[in-house]
């Protein structure tokens, strides 16, 4: 989740350029009106050092004030910017536009590092798990070749080259939805019983109205439910209460090792039955996506809050 910047109170970035701009042009006035109206009584000298002083001092706040409220953001926020790697993110800014400007820079950076890390991990991950499927067609190819094989054996080959195929597709469809993921769009609200309408094996603990569009919400139902009874669930509960969403199934539950694990692009304890371990990255990634979150829970079976 992105981070926020912390509100406090500074003038307006209008009012300090104003402010600026109404000393420049009146300190020179009351400079003459004064040395006009005094001059006489102080000395002209005495009066022409009391306006100098005036000056300097008027000049000092004045410079202060740009400084910290005009050119220390705008170095803050160059910096964090410009930063590589790790750096530390700034909290507040001089005034409410540089708030705001400081937030939209951090979302924007935290996006394209997540992205970025997005990527990199895709490539460490795919190459690991395309190289079971690819192993599985070059070794069938080279006995494919083979004119000794029998109708049943070349039969069976074939197959498995068909399954290592449908295995690659399916990673490649995964990845790509879980790409689109960050970028599908669509702000409203519908109802969730209508999210859960086509799963007869859903109950509807608490209804109500949850801040995603249909389609996005479906999609993370889909997600989350197919999750479910992929892994031995036969019932699966939703309860929408205030800002949370619970979704809770009553199967085996998730594994004390594996608890951290869950939501790691590609990770996966269902393999064996075509699963890639990109459902539950998907959903993540689409609920950061809307401003929201989702955690696992402890309770009996897999139990996720949403946090809208």
């Amino acid at each position: 989740m992105p981070r926020r910047v912390i509100s406090k109170w500074r003038p307006p970035l209008g009012l300090v350029l104003g402010g600026t701009l109404a000393a420049v042009f009146f300190l020179p006035l009351i400079g003459i009106g004064y040395f006009r109206v005094a001059g006489g009584v102080l000395g002209w000298a005495e009066t022409a050092w009391m306006i100098g002083w005036m000056a300097f001092v008027a000049t000092a706040v004045l410079g202060f004030l740009l400084w910290r409220l005009v050119l220390r953001p705008l170095r803050t926020l160059t910096q964090y910017a410009q930063a590589e790697g790790a750096a530390e993110v700034p909290v507040h800014f001089g005034t409410p536009e540089f708030s705001k400007l400081g937030q939209s820079v951090i979302a924007m950076t935290e996006t394209l590092q997540g992205r970025e890390a997005v990527l990199r991990s895709y490539a460490d991950h795919v190459t690991h798990e395309l190289k079971s499927p690819l192993s599985a067609i070059r070794g069938a190819a080279e006995l494919l070749a083979s004119d000794q094989l029998s109708a049943a054996d070349r039969a069976k080959l074939v197959g498995n080259v068909s399954l290592a195929a449908a295995r690659i597709q399916d990673l490649l469809d995964d990845q790509q939805e879980f790409v689109r993921a960050h970028d599908q769009t669509g702000a409203g609200v519908s109802q969730l019983s209508e999210l859960v309408a086509k799963w007869p094996c859903v109950l509807v603990a608490q209804d109500g109205q949850v801040p995603l569009s249909a389609n996005v919400g479906e999609v993370v139902m889909t997600h989350l439910i197919g999750n479910a009874l992929q892994h031995g669930a036969t019932r699966v509960t939703v309860a929408l209460s205030g800002d949370c969403l619970l979704v809770s199934d009553d199967g085996p539950g998730i594994s004390e090792g594996n608890r951290s694990r869950i939501f790691d692009p590609f990770f996966t304890t269902n393999r064996d039955k075509g699963g890639t371990g990109m459902g539950l990255a998907i959903v993540r990634r689409i609920l950061h996506a809307h401003g929201a979150d989702i955690r696992l829970r402890d309770g009996a079976g897999a139990v996720f809050e949403i946090s809208f």
